[in-house]
């Protein structure tokens, strides 16, 4: 079940960049849904769900293995991050 919810989720996704910026600059990388499904649980991948806080908590559909980071303290968190893992934001 956790599966097929997991792959209903990717089906949907959108966008692989943080919600909180409606410009994109043409070098940010995107990936399709179907290379995300290949990459789940990699130890190499780190998925990011920078869903707004309500967009989140009013939805039950999670992707299995990703971290919810608030993408208004981006700031805060981003030099966090591991530099020798692939990052993917999403939001939906």
């Amino acid at each position: 079940m956790k599966r097929v919810l997991s792959l209903t989720i990717l089906g949907v996704l959108v966008v692989f960049i943080a919600c909180t910026n409606t410009q994109r600059p043409n070098d940010v990388p995107r990936i399709s849904k179907d290379e995300m499904k290949a990459k789940l649980g990699s130890p190499d991948v780190v998925l990011l769900d920078v869903r707004a806080k309500k967009d989140w908590e009013g939805n039950n559909e999670k992707i299995t293995g990703a971290v919810r980071m608030d993408p208004q303290t981006v700031e805060t968190w981003a030099s966090t991050l591991p530099k020798d893992k692939e990052i993917v934001l999403y939001c939906a």
